[in-house]
């Protein structure tokens, strides 16, 4: 099937779904006020008090572990000017994600494992691109709404495309050798990553989240060349090798070799990431409590 063909099929796909959930207005706000470079603080603060559960949401990100702030935080406008617009914008991309999803009738142990995998690779991500020697090319903040997102195409299949996700099951059962968005293709012509692709563009996010969500799988395949994408093709391939078990190696794939060319990774950064991923997911358990997976 050509790339024109599948891209109608998940167009058509993703616009049958009824019923699938869409960002909150408090998101495209923050987005325009962020993107007005003469925005001060308390104009975002502002925008944000019109949502007082997606403030008070924001300030218990701001607040947890993983951010490591010296002292407490009280208001939005201080949580602002300490975290930057960029932190505060990725996080109320992320917190609706998580809303938006959390607590749909699904598989259990699939959701768990789903948002512990997403939130280990949008940690990575975050990390990669702190550390990375293009370093200063991402912003981390955007690295790990991007990681967190990633595989949304799979929780869309699972929650709203029941029989499309049965087969794909079913087929998985059978097949240990491939990984998911092959087995994807064979079975419904389609993958995850095509799936989170539309989505993203039809959520109106930002086209370089939209590209990365796309082709995290294959960054030389994406429209533009950008290192979000490859950033969280590491975060990825990290997140697998650093925390599946060895009953689920064959689902961890590789790192595609011109990642590692255009990155200019190493095997010693790579471990030296995997390590610092450890470290830092456990302070991420706000976003895991947010999940409901603890």
């Amino acid at each position: 099937m050509n790339t024109a063909t599948v891209d109608n099929k998940v167009k058509r796909v993703v616009t049958n779904i009824r019923n699938l959930p869409t960002p909150p207005i408090v998101f495209h706000q923050i987005e325009k006020v962020i993107n007005n470079p003469e925005v001060s603080a308390g104009q975002v603060a502002a925008v944000l008090s019109e949502d007082p559960a997606m403030s008070v949401k924001v300030l218990k990100l701001t607040n947890s572990a993983f951010y490591g702030l010296s002292r407490e935080i009280d208001s939005v406008k201080q949580a602002v000017v300490i975290v930057g617009l960029e932190a505060i914008k990725n996080l109320v991309l992320s917190a609706s994600v998580l809303d938006m999803f959390k607590g749909k009738n699904i598989d259990q142990e699939f959701q768990e494992k789903f948002w512990r995998h997403s939130l280990a690779t949008a940690v990575c991500s975050r990390i990669v691109a702190q550390k990375a020697r293009r370093r200063g090319l991402v912003d981390p903040e955007s690295a790990f709404s991007a990681g967190l997102l990633h595989d949304i195409g799979k929780i869309v299949i699972s929650c709203f495309l029941p029989k499309e996700y049965s087969l794909f099951k079913q087929e998985r059962q059978i097949n240990q050798s491939d990984l998911d968005y092959e087995i994807e293709e064979q079975v419904l012509d389609y993958n995850h990553a095509q799936i989170g692709g539309y989505l993203a563009a039809h959520w109106k996010l930002p086209g370089k989240l939209g590209d990365t969500v796309a082709f995290h799988h294959h960054p030389q395949l994406g429209k533009q060349e950008d290192p979000l994408v490859y950033i969280v093709h590491i975060g990825n391939y990290l997140a697998k090798k650093t925390f599946y078990n060895e009953n689920e190696e064959y689902l961890v794939g590789s790192l595609e070799s011109k990642v590692r060319e255009y990155m200019q990774v190493s095997d010693e950064d790579l471990a030296e990431y995997s390590e610092v991923l450890r470290e830092e997911y456990l302070k991420a358990e706000t976003f895991m409590q947010m999940m409901g997976i603890t």
